[in-house]
């Protein structure tokens, strides 16, 4: 008797822990975002890149610096604005007095053409900004992974006197970026 009594109970149990459609999403916390590698990959590029200027650019020089573009598109993302937010601001710790490019006219850029359009205007770029040198970078996509590429380019020879290049984990936030 208590087998049949135990039977429809355990089946109402089951079936009523089916219907709970609330599926609860875990809220980052502050310790995840201070575990964030983000910020500091991208930092230690500008570092490496500081480093390489000890001779060729002195500390309070003035620099330009232009938002990163994807080399498909030659177009500004999310993605390429916030890794050249925190570059300026690596360098301006190192003592560079720091000038940023946010409009796209600003720079030149045009379909198809940004490229050869942004290597012309360099000089023109540094002259109207008062800058000894400009910071220009890009980035390519794979299924996995995000390969970036940052210059120091001295404008008026077009030399470059500073490079890093480094790659990061193509995961959600991410992707969430490069969408914008």
């Amino acid at each position: 008797m208590k087998k049949l009594f135990l039977v429809p109970l355990i089946a109402v149990g089951v079936v009523l822990s089916g219907c709970d459609t609330t599926h609860k999403v875990r809220e980052p916390t502050y310790q995840d975002a201070l575990k964030d590698p983000f910020i500091a990959v991208n930092k230690d590029a500008a570092r490496r890149m500081v480093s390489q200027l000890e001779y060729s650019l002195p500390p309070y020089s003035r620099v330009v610096i232009a938002s990163l573009v994807d080399v498909h598109s030659l177009e500004p993302t999310n993605f390429g604005r916030i890794i050249s937010e925190q570059v300026s601001a690596e360098f301006t710790r190192n003592n560079y007095h720091m000038t940023e490019l946010k409009l796209r006219d600003s720079v030149g850029i045009l379909d198809g053409v940004g490229e050869a359009l942004l290597s012309r205007n360099l000089e023109h770029l540094a002259e109207r900004h008062d800058a000894q040198a400009v910071i220009v970078g890009s980035y390519a996509t794979s299924q996995e992974f995000v390969y970036v590429n940052l210059k120091v380019i001295h404008p008026k020879s077009n030399t470059v006197i500073a490079v890093d290049d480094y790659t990061l984990p193509r995961d959600q936030n991410i992707r969430r970026m490069l969408r914008n």
